[in-house]
C-alpha cells in the first residue's frame, strides 16, 4: 500500500494514519503533528478508487458498505500493518490509528473483526463498519470519538450506536460532539490530543 513512515519515538504509540474519501497519505499528517508530534507515523493512502478518489474500502452506495469488501480490506491493511512493523521496526502492539471518516470506518472495523489489531483508535466521524456480528474484547483498547451533532452523512444515532458497541466490547470510549457537520472541527483536534496525552504520555 502506498504510505509514508516518519521515525519518531519509540516510547509513545505509532500513530497509523487513515485519511477520508479522496485523500491521500499526506492528508493527516498535519493532525499528527497537532496530535502527538513526537511519535512514529505510519500514514496509509486506501487501495481502492471510487471514481478517481481514494477509499479504503468499497461502497455500493453513500452510507452503504460493499460488507465483502470491506472484510477482504481489513484483512489487507492488518497484514500491512504487520509487515511494517518488521519493515520499520516498530511495535507492533503498539500501534493507534487516527482515522477521519472513512478511514476511521476501516479503523473501527480491524476493532470490529480482529483481536489485539489496534492499542486505541482516534476516530473522527466515523460510522457502525459491519452489523449483526460479535465483536472481540476490546478490554485495555480505549477509544476517543469525535463527532458532529450535525453531520449530514452521519445521524448522531450511528455513532451513539458505534459507541454502544464499542463499549459492550469493553472498550473505555470518549466522546467529544461539536456543534459542527462532517467536517472536522479545531475543538476535537485539541480533545483528541489531550485524551492521548492521557492513555499515552
Amino acid at each position: 500500500m502506498k504510505h509514508i513512515f516518519k521515525q519518531g519515538n519509540n516510547e509513545l504509540p505509532t500513530l497509523l494514519l487513515l485519511h477520508g474519501t479522496g485523500g491521500d497519505e499526506r492528508d493527516l499528517l498535519p493532525l499528527a503533528e497537532m496530535i502527538a508530534p513526537e511519535a512514529s507515523v505510519l500514514s496509509v493512502k486506501g487501495n481502492v478508487d471510487e471514481n478517481g478518489m481514494a477509499r479504503f474500502f468499497a461502497r455500493l452506495r453513500e452510507g452503504v458498505f460493499d460488507e465483502e469488501d470491506l472484510v477482504f480490506r481489513t484483512n489487507e491493511l492488518k497484514q500491512f500493518i504487520d509487515e511494517s512493523a518488521n519493515d520499520y521496526e516498530f511495535d507492533r502492539g503498539n500501534v493507534v490509528a487516527l482515522g477521519y471518516s472513512n478511514g476511521a470506518n476501516i479503523a473501527a472495523s480491524m476493532m470490529y473483526h480482529i483481536k489485539e489489531s489496534l492499542k486505541a483508535g482516534i476516530l473522527f466521524h466515523a460510522m457502525v463498519p459491519r452489523r449483526g456480528i460479535e465483536l472481540p474484547d476490546l478490554s485495555g483498547v480505549p477509544v476517543f470519538i469525535g463527532a458532529g451533532k450535525r453531520d449530514p452523512l452521519i445521524p448522531m444515532n450511528e455513532t451513539k450506536e458505534l459507541v454502544e458497541n464499542l463499549k459492550k466490547a469493553h472498550s473505555s470510549v470518549t466522546e467529544f460532539w461539536t456543534d459542527g457537520g462532517h467536517e472536522l472541527r479545531r475543538e476535537e483536534v485539541d480533545e483528541a490530543k489531550k485524551w492521548f496525552e492521557k492513555n499515552f504520555m
